[in-house]
């Protein structure tokens, strides 16, 4: 009969060997990537790591499609007035629904080996490898739409529906914008569903927080619609006010009078 300690390294070794496919599996399903790029992007996407569990909380109350939609504290207050301002317009012809929120680091990996029918390379155009999501930020939301009318969810045609055509004109309000417009140079498909927060104004508490994670995205490839802050122009002097010296004109000659 086995000893404890030669049980136990027995178990270990099953574990190990067990995993062991798993391991090889996700490797080889990243492994066909290109390395990142100067400025940390991966197949067109910015690397982001996974939000603070403490800072992760539940969406408002029937807004996810699925129970376990969760965002960011910081967003929660704008995200439910955004429903709000939505369900009180008449407009948006339906309910705007969370599709997906937060999404874990190791969740995104099952998503993007999912598809195993089409290279990693063309996968990344729709969906961003593990440790490159928006949503492991808790700041991102796919949106849907119910009812669909015939549209399926995360699919370009949302963007012709009249809830679609109200987020394009009033996120803003609401400091959310679009990451992935059409036509982007970040080679990300148009994602018309896809919105993060970053605040209405830096000022608005978390919003400082979310800008400094997404400020290299937002530099090099702007958000359509955007949040842009006005310009501020500060003028800490007033620059001296040249005074040039006009000489004054000539006292014509007095003539004398003739006799």
């Amino acid at each position: 009969m086995p000893t404890a300690p030669a049980a136990f390294l027995r178990f270990l070794a099953l574990l190990i060997f067990a995993a062991l496919p798993v391991a090889v599996q996700a490797q080889s399903c990243d492994g066909a990537l290109p390395p990142p790029g100067p400025d940390g992007r991966v197949a067109g996407h910015f690397p982001y790591g996974d939000a603070p569990p403490q800072d992760i909380v539940p969406a408002p109350a029937g807004f996810g499609l699925k129970p376990y939609c969760r965002v960011h504290r910081a967003m929660l207050g704008d995200l439910q007035r955004l429903l709000d301002a939505a369900k009180a317009d008449p407009s948006v012809g339906g309910t705007l629904r969370g599709l997906s929120c937060h999404r874990e680091v190791a969740r995104q990996r099952n998503i993007f080996c999912r598809d195993r029918g089409v290279s990693a390379a063309e996968r990344a155009i729709s969906v961003a490898p593990a440790g490159h999501s928006e949503h492991a930020t808790g700041y991102a939301i796919d949106f849907a739409v119910r009812p669909a009318h015939g549209c399926p969810d995360a699919e370009a045609c949302m963007a012709a529906s009249p809830a679609a055509r109200w987020l394009i004109a009033n996120a803003r309000r609401f400091g959310f914008e679009m990451s992935f417009p059409a036509g982007n140079k970040q080679r990300v498909k148009w994602e018309p569903w896809h919105w993060r927060w970053v605040g209405t104004s830096p000022s608005e508490p978390g919003a400082a927080q979310a800008r400094a994670i997404f400020a290299k995205a937002r530099a090099q490839f702007p958000a359509e619609p955007g949040i842009r802050d006005p310009l501020k122009v500060v003028v800490t002097s007033q620059p001296p006010v040249p005074v040039v010296a006009v000489a004054a004109p000539p006292v014509p000659a007095k003539k004398g009078r003739r006799r």
